[in-house]
């Protein structure tokens, strides 16, 4: 049987083990879901950076960036952080620099993971049969909001580890995994109406369309599996 644990926060990630087991990184407002858009609209990788200072030096050589703070597109980047910037015609083929509040932190951080992949609701099922087929312990490691725990990243590993647990390869003796399937059990038949009490989506609303935001909570639209690996994002479907 394999082990699944959940951390709540960036800030809390050094008390997990991550170099024996695959990391899920979560950012559902909007870094994961973007980067799962990007990638199925045909992106050939997006390079994650943590710092303004990073997208800039990669602006300079001419690189395409995507870049925000605090939900708002920076003053240099080529597109901002909603999933509505990675359509093919802006990004097929192409190579994406990523900055971002707090996903791309976040995914930077899983650098010595056994395996770091990219996880949202939009690619939920995908992620859910890579990862009862690849058969490993699992870390779903929520990127929250500023160091802080937040609802929407809680609640999609919920469903992650539900299904999980429902496969029967699976087991838990985590309590942060208990709360996060809990919650999902609260919030899985409107998840819309849900998270709506949810502090980032509250904050989104003044920048950007309802219909993003509806996008970000709808379920299984992509086929894909983006993986971190040696600095860049791929999708480990991808032949």
């Amino acid at each position: 049987m394999f082990k699944i644990e959940t951390c709540f926060s960036p800030a809390l990630y050094n008390y997990y083990e991550a170099k024996d087991r695959s990391v899920v990184v979560i950012d559902i407002l909007r870094a994961t879901t973007s980067i799962c858009t990007a990638i199925a609209s045909g992106a050939k990788e997006l390079i994650p950076v943590a710092t303004i200072a990073e997208a800039k030096e990669y602006k300079n050589k001419g690189y395409i960036v995507a870049a925000e703070r605090d939900g708002q597109k920076l003053d240099f980047a080529d597109f901002g952080n909603s999933p509505s910037f990675f359509t093919p015609s802006n990004v097929k083929g192409k190579t994406i620099v990523y900055n971002t509040t707090n996903g791309t932190q976040t995914i930077k951080m899983t650098e010595n993971a056994k395996l770091s992949l990219i996880g949202s609701f939009i690619n939920l099922k995908s992620i859910i049969n890579f990862l009862t087929h690849n058969k490993d312990n699992i870390l779903l490691f929520c990127s929250g909001w500023k160091n802080m725990f937040n609802l929407e990243d809680t609640l999609c590993a919920g469903a992650i580890a539900q299904q999980l647990l429902n496969s029967g390869e699976y087991i838990t003796n985590c309590d942060s995994t208990h709360a996060a399937i809990d919650l999902w059990n609260l919030a899985k038949d409107n998840l819309l109406l849900y998270t709506k009490k949810a502090s980032h989506r509250t904050r989104l609303n003044k920048l950007v369309s309802e219909n993003i935001l509806e996008y970000c909570f709808s379920l299984n639209i992509v086929d894909v599996v983006p993986c971190f690996k040696e600095g860049k994002i791929v999708d480990i479907l991808r032949k």
